[in-house]
């Protein structure tokens, strides 16, 4: 086995399925159902998600809302995902704990480093809502973070894309995937998957993160247990 503990970072979009916004249940079920996999098959699995089905700091700023007033609205955002993502992982008999950057005692754990590795430990998923606590911070950075705290032996951003191209996709069809990537060439050639203050943490600890698409079946066992290149690799 390649890897004995991952970081799974999960935009918001992915839970909003092709609806854009809220949740579809549908498609939160079938990314449930990929992590099951994984756990079952002895990966300790840690989770950050996104709030970008429900709203985004920045697009707020541009309504006239104070920039961190919007990013603190869009950690609370990340933390209904996350207690969603539990409520689905466990109907599936997988232990669960949410553990926040920002205390709300009644319905989630508050961050503590050593605990949140305990759990992991004994099996248990862990999913850190409310990004960094801090305003100004993306939950990419947030995943960097908590992957080199957690010590991850890779952080997997899950998308609704294949990996890294070398254009946009939408854009130009003839868009070319990347399988493999420095860090330095991710972050000079500035690809719009992960801030470079995320990527730049990640370089630092020697963390190798993995783009791929949650939303294909399989994708993330084959990569993780089947020792397939899926997506883009970013590594040194």
């Amino acid at each position: 086995m390649r890897f004995k503990r991952v970081l799974l970072k999960l935009s918001g979009e992915v839970l909003a399925g092709s609806g854009g916004f809220g949740f579809d249940f549908e498609a939160i079920r079938r990314i449930g159902e990929e992590i099951v996999e994984v756990v079952q098959a002895g990966i300790q699995v840690a989770m950050v998600v996104g709030g970008g089905n429900m709203l985004r700091g920045r697009e707020l700023e541009k309504l006239g809302v104070e920039r961190a007033q919007g990013d603190y609205m869009g950690m609370l955002a990340t933390v209904m995902n996350a207690l969603c993502l539990q409520d689905v992982l466990e109907k599936y008999g997988v232990p669960t704990r949410v553990q926040t950057a920002i205390e709300m005692r009644q319905m989630a754990e508050p961050y503590i480093r050593r605990r949140a590795l305990r759990h992991l430990e004994k099996g248990r998923v862990v999913i850190f809502a409310a990004g960094t606590g801090s305003p100004y911070f993306s939950t990419d950075t947030a995943a960097a973070l908590r992957a080199a705290e957690m010590e991850a032996d890779c952080l997997l951003k899950a998308t609704k894309v294949d990996g890294i191209y070398n254009a946009d996709p939408k854009k130009h069809p003839d868009a070319v995937l990347l399988h493999r990537l420095t860090y330095r060439d991710a972050l000079q050639s500035q690809f719009e998957v992960m801030d470079a203050a995320a990527f730049s943490l990640c370089m630092e600890n020697a963390i190798p993160i993995v783009v791929l698409n949650i939303l294909q079946k399989g994708n993330m066992k084959n990569f993780l247990l089947n020792d397939k290149d899926t997506g883009t690799i970013v590594s040194g």
